[in-house]
């Protein structure tokens, strides 16, 4: 056994001297989604991508709440926990603090985590606890069947809003932006290429990482992205955002460019009106998240330009890390920790 950085930066992890493959990740159990289900292919592409981490299984944690996604866990050969509805993030933090040997990630859905789950999801981003948080986001509520969900858009006719939702709906990379998450990133379920580089940078980032997951439920609401996935529409309304490049997107005389406007945001216009130095060069790095609050509004509220990529991917202190710093301070100012001592401490009493 040799002793290396895992991807997540400062945590020493095993690691298998022997080459893993994706039948090493996969689990006897029989997956149970609807047939045609997003979920089949995120499984695939996540499955695949295991083997690149070169941990070994039982270094591995996938932690779920409640809906279709979080039966994740049964279908991979890790070790894996289907907790309660919303509380992912809240375990996954008690076990990336109290192991820093383990590579996290919580399985959850746009239900799962931002409506009972919102205040668990938000702090523990905030927090910056050591996980790689996958949130599929079919704007739906798929196990339930077809109740409207916190992405489900005005007007959305469900079973629970005959006449259309009244609700303003999340838009989960600008919830986490605004929790300061330090690592947000979109991609979709049909595009395996561009969702294994986002898992890779995920992973290999320090601290929370956010991933929202463009995923189809063909039963209770298919068709939701077919726009991004319609040849003859994604490249003039698929906004894909690489570091370090001018953001461009569109063919022909669709060819649009993304600039900043008087308001402080950022708008759309065609790359024939606008000069190569007042195009908008996208820096994930950037530590203010105003820019990367912007361009996750450009879908807001018509889906007609479509960001995908890394929004925000910077440095900062990781939850378990500077929890180590301060109970090593504590050690050295007070010698080890007595759990009996600290009991019979302060104000006790005793009941005859």
């Amino acid at each position: 056994m040799t002793e290396s950085l895992n991807g997540k930066g400062l945590a020493l992890v095993p690691r298998t001297d022997t080459p893993q493959t994706l039948k090493d990740f996969k689990s006897d159990q029989e997956v149970r989604w609807c047939p045609g289900c997003g979920d089949y292919a995120i499984l695939a592409a996540v499955q695949s991508f295991l083997p690149e981490l070169g941990l070994r299984r039982e270094n591995i944690v996938f932690v779920s709440g409640i809906g279709c996604s979080s039966r994740f866990p049964y279908y991979l050969n890790t070790y894996g926990f289907h907790s309660i509805h919303g509380r992912a993030p809240a375990i996954a933090t008690g076990l990336a603090a109290s192991r820093p040997d383990l590579s996290v990630w919580v399985i959850t859905g746009d239900g799962d985590a931002l409506s009972i789950g919102g205040n668990h999801l938000i702090h523990a981003l905030r927090r910056n606890v050591n996980l790689n948080i996958l949130l599929f986001n079919n704007r739906i509520y798929g196990l339930t069947k077809g109740q409207y969900s916190p992405t489900s858009e005005v007007g959305k006719i469900t079973k629970s809003t005959p006449m259309g939702s009244l609700d303003k709906p999340f838009n989960p990379i600008s919830l986490a932006l605004g929790a300061e998450a330090g690592f947000v990133a979109r991609t979709i379920d049909s595009d395996r290429k561009h969702l294994q580089g986002v898992l890779r940078e995920a992973a290999a980032h320090r601290g929370a990482s956010l991933v929202e997951i463009y995923q189809n439920c063909n039963i209770f609401n298919d068709g939701a992205f077919d726009a991004l996935k319609d040849p003859s529409l994604r490249d003039d309304i698929t906004v894909k955002l690489e570091h370090g490049k001018p953001i461009v997107f569109g063919t022909g005389e669709n060819e649009r460019a993304v600039r900043l406007s008087r308001t402080g945001g950022v708008e759309v216009v065609r790359r024939s009106e606008v000069a190569d130095d007042e195009i908008l060069v996208h820096d994930a790095h950037n530590p203010d998240p105003s820019t990367a609050f912007a361009l996750s509004r450009l879908d807001d509220p018509a889906f007609e330009h479509v960001p995908i990529g890394i929004f925000r991917s910077i440095d900062r202190p990781a939850y378990d890390q500077l929890m180590k710093e301060q109970l090593e301070a504590a050690t050295a100012a007070q010698g080890p920790g007595d759990l009996d001592r600290l009991l019979h401490s302060g104000d006790t009493w005793t009941i005859r």
